[in-house]
C-alpha cells in the first residue's frame, strides 16, 4: 500500500498528463507526478541508461537488480527482472545476482560490476582497492556510467520505498519511457 495516494489524473496539469501519456503506465511515474517538474528529468536519466548506455545490457541489468536487492525494493526488482529477461538474462543469472558477486554463474565482468556495486552502495567514498579493478576493466567512460547507474538506481529505490510504490496490477509493464 502506498504511503501517500497517487495523484488523481484529472487534477494534474495538462502538460503532466501529456507527459504521462507518452510513458509506460507505471506506478513510479504516477507517484512522481506529485512533482511534475521532476518527471521529465527523472525519466530522461533513466532513458539515457536504458537506451543510450554503453555498458553491456546484461551487465547493466545485473547492476540495477543488485541495487534493488540490496535496497529491498520489490517494485524495482520486479520491473528489472522482466527487463533483464528481455535483454538476455535467464533465471539462473537472476538468482546469482540475488546471491551476490561471489556467485557461480556470473561472468568476470558481472562479478567486477557487482563487487563494485556492493561496495559503492555502502561506501560513498570507494576505496582504491575497489576502484582500481573496475577502472582497469571498464575504463574511465564506462566506470563513470557504472557509478551514475548505481547512484541513479539507489535514488530510484529510495523513492519507491519511501512512498511505497506498488507493483502494477498484472505485473511488470513496458519500458518505453522516452519523453520529447
Amino acid at each position: 500500500m502506498t504511503r501517500i495516494p497517487y495523484p488523481e489524473a484529472e487534477a494534474l496539469p495538462e502538460d503532466t498528463k501529456l507527459q504521462l501519456e507518452k510513458l509506460a503506465p507505471l506506478n513510479i511515474f504516477r507517484m512522481l507526478s506529485h512533482a511534475p517538474h521532476l518527471l521529465k528529468p527523472f525519466v530522461g536519466m533513466g532513458t539515457a541508461f536504458l537506451q543510450n548506455g554503453k555498458l553491456d545490457p546484461v551487465t547493466r541489468e545485473c547492476v540495477i537488480l543488485r541495487v534493488g536487492y540490496l535496497s529491498h525494493a520489490k517494485y524495482e526488482t520486479t520491473q528489472h527482472e522482466a527487463i533483464g529477461l528481455a535483454v538476455g538474462m535467464d533465471a539462473d543469472l537472476i538468482e546469482a545476482v540475488k546471491a551476490g558477486p561471489s556467485s557461480e554463474g556470473l561472468s568476470h565482468e558481472q562479478k567486477l560490476a557487482l563487487t563494485f556495486t556492493d561496495h559503492l552502495v555502502t561506501h560513498p567514498h570507494p576505496s582504491d582497492g575497489a576502484l582500481k579493478p573496475v577502472l582497469k576493466h571498464f575504463g574511465a567512460e564506462l566506470l563513470e556510467e557504472l557509478v551514475l547507474l548505481i547512484g541513479y538506481y539507489m535514488m530510484v529505490c529510495r523513492f519507491l520505498e519511501t512512498f511505497g510504490v506498488e507493483v502494477e496490477e498484472g505485473g511488470p509493464k513496458g519500458t518505453e519511457i522516452k519523453l520529447d
